[in-house]
C-alpha cells in the first residue's frame, strides 16, 4: 500500500488522465465495459513493453533503467504507470476515432485501426519527450540502446503503437456485442482527455527547450485536427443535387 501511494505522488499526473479516462468512461461506455476496457489494455500494453525490452517486438529494444525501483511499481521490469497509461490513451484514441468516424458505416476493423493510428500519434510527441526525461520531473527510466532516427526513437517504436492500439480497441470490439448501443456524442469528454494529453506533452516539451520537436509535434496535431473536422463535415454534408442526378441516371 506505501509502495502505491509513493507511485501516486511520483506520477500525479498519471493517475490524474486514468482517473479522466474512468470517469469518461463510466458515462460513455459504462462501468462494466470501461473496466473490461482497462482490464484488456493494461496487461496487452504490459506484454508489449514486455517483449520489447528483451526482443524489441513490437516496440524496438530498449531498456528500462529501474532508478526509481523502491520508489514506484514495478511489474517485473516495466514500470506500473508506463504500461497503465495505454488504457488511457487507447481510449482517448478511441473516443476521438468515433467522433471522426461518426455519420459512415464503418466496419470494427476500421474504427480499431483509426483508433490504433490516432494513439500512435500521440506518440509522436509522448515517446521523444520520455527519451529526455532526465530533463523534467520523469526521471531517466529508459533509453534505446541504438537510438533511433526521430529525435532518439526508432520508427519500429510508432508501428507497435499503432498495433498495440488497433488489437487494444479491437479486442474490446470484437468482445461487445452491441458497440454502438450507448454511445452517442458520450465520445466527447475522451477527446478532450485526448488533446490534454496531447497539450501537457506539448508544453513539457516546450519547457526543456526541445522547440523543434515541440513546433512538428504542435503542426502535426494541427493538421490531424483540421482533416478529422473536415472528414466530420463531409460525412454530416447531405448529397449535392448534382450526386443525386447522377444516381438516377
Amino acid at each position: 500500500m506505501k509502495l502505491l501511494l509513493d507511485t501516486i505522488v511520483l506520477r500525479p499526473y498519471v493517475f490524474a488522465f486514468f482517473l479522466a479516462f474512468l470517469l469518461a468512461g463510466r458515462g460513455d461506455l459504462g462501468w462494466r465495459r470501461t473496466l473490461f476496457f482497462g482490464a484488456w489494455v493494461w496487461p496487452l500494453a504490459w506484454l508489449a513493453e514486455f517483449a520489447s525490452t528483451r526482443i524489441g517486438v513490437p516496440f524496438g529494444l530498449y531498456h528500462y533503467t529501474g532508478t526509481t525501483r523502491g520508489q514506484e511499481i514495478y511489474v517485473d521490469n516495466v514500470p506500473l504507470m508506463d504500461s497503465l497509461s495505454f488504457t488511457f490513451l487507447a481510449y482517448a484514441a478511441f473516443c476521438l476515432a468515433r467522433v471522426v468516424l461518426a455519420g459512415r458505416a464503418v466496419s470494427r476493423v476500421r474504427l480499431a485501426i483509426v483508433s490504433g493510428l490516432l494513439m500512435m500519434l500521440l506518440d509522436v510527441v509522448i515517446d521523444p519527450l520520455a527519451v529526455r526525461g532526465d530533463r523534467w520531473f520523469l526521471g531517466y527510466i529508459f533509453y534505446y540502446p541504438e537510438g533511433g532516427a526521430y529525435f532518439g526513437v526508432p520508427l519500429t517504436n510508432f508501428a507497435g503503437w499503432w498495433i498495440v492500439g488497433a488489437l487494444g480497441v479491437g479486442g474490446c470490439l470484437w468482445i461487445w456485442s452491441d458497440p454502438n448501443a450507448r454511445w452517442g456524442g458520450r465520445a466527447w469528454p475522451g477527446v478532450a482527455l485526448y488533446y490534454g494529453v496531447l497539450a501537457f506533452n506539448l508544453v513539457m516539451t516546450a519547457w526543456i527547450g526541445e522547440w523543434m520537436l515541440a513546433a512538428l509535434g504542435f503542426a502535426l496535431h494541427v493538421a490531424l485536427a483540421v482533416a478529422c473536422v473536415r472528414f466530420t463535415r463531409a460525412a454530416a454534408r447531405p448529397p449535392s443535387i448534382v450526386g443525386e442526378v447522377a444516381k438516377g441516371t
